[in-house]
């Protein structure tokens, strides 16, 4: 016989990762260092595999962190934490890129920074906006991902502080387990 949820369930909905707002952010930042990577670095660069399981790092934490949060906040806190880690990561390997090689990082006063950062918050699709990276130079596309990394990780800060609230209001599993054997017994 399936399993079938109870009206005294303990389980939470699992946090459907696509609909978060910054989760899109993270696939289009993904693709988009799959693309500065291959067309800027050197093929051998260390930096190159780094940029990449950074990017990659933060999209699949915030996955496996959703799935995990079913039965476990820390685990979803903690993987969250990760995701963001690792896109302070890619930060700085991004900062290191133009600095090294005198390009610009916009500040918030350049002329192209109110464009991007709009751009960056109606980014919803990422899978329609290829076309407009790919014709992006190092300087657009590096100051790009920094935009979404910046945007991402506020998001994801959020997010952790809403996870933490949840926490202290509802507590976790093992409250939620009690609840509802209680529950049962009254019945």
């Amino acid at each position: 016989m399936p399993y079938t949820s109870s009206p005294n369930g303990f389980l939470p909905n699992e946090t459907n990762p696509q609909k978060l707002l910054f989760y899109p952010k993270l696939v289009a930042l993904y693709d988009i260092t799959f693309h500065f990577t291959n067309t800027y670095l050197e093929p051998k660069d260390r930096t190159r595999d780094q940029m990449l399981q950074a990017a990659r790092s933060g999209k699949q934490n915030i996955i496996e962190g959703a799935a995990d949060g079913l039965t476990s906040t820390k685990m979803e806190l903690s993987l969250t934490n990760c995701a963001k880690g690792s896109l302070r990561e890619l930060q700085a390997d991004y900062e290191d890129y133009l600095r090294a090689r005198d390009i610009n990082i916009w500040s918030k006063d350049h002329p192209r920074t109110a464009k991007l950062n709009a751009f960056c918050k109606s980014l919803t699709a990422p899978e329609k906006h290829v076309n407009t990276w790919k014709k992006m130079n190092d300087e657009e596309l590096a100051n790009l991902s920094l935009t979404l990394i910046h945007q991402s990780t506020y998001l994801i800060e959020h997010y952790l502080r809403m996870l933490e609230q949840r926490f202290i209001t509802q507590g976790g599993i093992s409250e939620a387990m009690t609840r509802a054997r209680q529950n049962h017994r009254h019945f």
